[in-house]
């Protein structure tokens, strides 16, 4: 510690490179600091700082990290503690560009695996980014000397060392009863679980937390009410749960039903205590699909749901540029089915008309020999007859999808009622008069191998794999567009996605023999068995990492428009 005081007074007010004289390692009494990288100038990226404690000193016993789940959530609550102490501290140092910065990767409404806090079995590991004081380009030493020798100090005592059993406990409990309902999905053939009571409406469309005022708390309709018994309490959590198979949420506009849509999308992540959706538990490979103009597709067999196009165009290795709607939506679900998606949530606002429904009027003006789609109406059940993909299915004009329906649940204002029997009957008094134009099953799945040139992250002399923000991507001259990933929620599983891209690049993973799948399957088992952490190759701590699913990884790698692809 003394050693790191000596050392900054040596070089106040020298030109800002004589900062790299700190990179090292020093003890402190209740801590141990390691300044892995420093910044080579104040308007750059802060430099990167790690705060490891030792574990036994602290609350944090052995039984709140011994599942997967509940460590994941003490990281969580580490990590909001510390960015909650950050923001409380009095004044930043003053200066030139980031001067006076500490920053740790903060949390928001949902919880992630996350490399800002890392708790093992004898230490806790905090990343922090700080941003070094500067007037100019002129060091502040003493400046800096108060972020580590107080700030630092004071944010550890208080926000690591302060917690109590009664800081971590409900957490913990929290993550063993989403746990519990996760698995109780899998165990009774369901896709998602809405608690009565839940707050479904968000703030805003640029905030993720609950509405506050104005916002109805769900209830299911009684038909479709389950009771999930789950740890820490007596009684068991009741709400609506959606069985696998076929189910439309149908209504009035501005009745809620992409309100529910969209909170069952993001139920593929656990939420934190009151959210309002901590109880919105959904199957966790359910994917959005929408259509996406102007995405490219890289040899995808989309024949299932397109068939050839005008002038002998194959689709059984469809690539393109500039995919269409219906093409781009008929890609999407293909790339999913490959990855291993296990549920299909689709809004018929932003999907393809033409590519969900050809109505009898049309059937009749535009024979099929003349029409490539077949229309995903003829093809959601044998999806899921043949390779168990359920469709959560938001309807609001389009009828002829109550013949295949398994259940049929109508908003009205914000409140859901089963309308299955009522949706059956006027599906038998009104036939819709279309033919079934599907044939007896799906198709089959054509597996990729992705080739070894398809990732290509040199710009200039050097690489070049950046996230700018949630949804783009700097991959070497090309730019990754994620708009279209509404499950992708965090900046930070972004920066993981670059980094898992240019990992397999650097370790030679596209070899020209590996699928999609198995590569998804590869990066997941690193993860799994090395950290978060272990892809990235960015000097200093990989403390801005949060996992992705591998659903919005394939994604990413196939709307790369230097992917190149051969079938299996």
């Amino acid at each position: 510690m003394e050693t790191l005081r000596q050392r900054l007074r040596s070089i106040d007010q020298k030109g800002y490179k004589a900062y790299k004289a700190i990179e090292g390692t020093y003890r402190f009494p209740m801590f141990t600091l390691a300044i892995d990288h420093v910044q080579g100038d104040p308007f750059a990226e802060p430099s990167k700082v790690r705060v490891i404690v030792p574990r036994a000193k602290t609350a944090l016993a052995a039984e709140w990290t011994n599942t997967k789940p509940r460590r994941v959530r003490c990281e969580d609550v580490l990590a909001r503690r510390i960015h909650h102490a950050l923001r409380q501290w009095p004044l930043r140092a003053r200066g030139s560009g980031k001067s006076g910065l500490v920053l740790i990767d903060a949390p928001g409404q949902k919880v992630l695996e996350r490399t800002a806090v890392q708790v093992a079995d004898e230490t806790i590991t905090v990343c922090l980014s700080v941003g070094l004081p500067a007037n100019g380009r002129r060091i502040l030493a003493k400046e800096a000397e108060a972020i580590f020798f107080e700030q630092i100090p004071s944010v550890i005592e208080r926000a690591v060392y302060g917690l109590r059993e009664e800081d971590i406990r409900p957490a913990v409990e929290l993550a063993d009863q989403q746990h519990a309902i996760r698995r109780y999905l899998r165990e009774h053939g369901l896709v998602a679980f809405v608690k009565n009571g839940a707050i479904l409406p968000r703030e805003s469309g640029v905030s993720d937390k609950p509405l506050q005022r104005g916002a109805v708390p769900f209830q299911s309709p009684p038909e479709l009410e389950i009771a999930i018994p789950v740890p820490h309490r007596a009684e068991p959590i009741k709400g609506m749960g959606i069985r696998k198979g076929i189910t439309l949420i149908v209504g009035g506009g501005y009745h809620g039903k992409s309100t529910l849509l969209q909170a069952l999308e993001h139920g593929v992540y656990d939420h934190i205590a009151g959210d309002g959706r901590e109880f919105v538990i959904t199957d966790s490979g359910a994917v959005k699909i929408r259509a996406e103009d102007g995405r490219s597709v890289a040899s995808v067999d989309i024949s299932p749901l397109i068939g050839a196009l005008p002038y002998g165009k194959e689709t059984t290795q469809f690539s393109t540029e500039n995919a269409s709607g219906s093409t781009s939506q008929a890609a999407s679900m293909i790339e999913m089915i490959e990855a291993g998606a296990s549920a299909f949530l689709i809004d018929e606002d932003t999907s393809a008309t033409n590519l969900l429904i050809r109505d009898a009027r049309m059937q009749a003006l535009v024979a099929k020999e003349a029409e490539p789609i077949t229309p995903y109406i003829d093809k959601a059940r044998q999806l899921f007859r043949d390779y168990g993909i359920s469709t959560v299915l938001v309807v609001g004009g389009l009828g002829d999808y109550l013949d295949i329906a398994d259940c049929v649940i109508k908003m009205e204002q914000y409140v859901p009622f089963d309308v299955t029997g009522e949706a059956k009957r006027i599906a038998a008094e009104m036939p819709s008069g279309r033919k079934a134009e599907g044939g007896e099953s799906f198709g089959r799945i054509h597996e990729r191998i992705p080739l070894p040139e398809s990732l290509n992250s040199q710009k200039g002399k050097k690489a070049k794999a950046v996230a700018r923000g949630r949804h783009v991507i700097q991959y070497g001259q090309t730019d990754l567009l994620l708009y279209a990933l509404e499950q992708l929620v965090d900046d930070s599983q972004t920066r993981a996605i670059a980094a898992a891209l240019l990992y397999m690049e650097r370790k030679g993973w596209l070899d020209g023999k590996k699928t999609i799948r198995q590569l998804l399957d590869a990066i997941e088992e690193q993860w799994d068995r090395q950290g978060l952490g272990s892809v990235s190759f960015r000097k200093g701590n990989p403390g801005e990492l949060a996992r992705p699913r591998r659903f919005e990884l394939a994604a990413a790698l196939n709307r790369l428009r230097t992917l190149r692809c051969r079938q299996r």
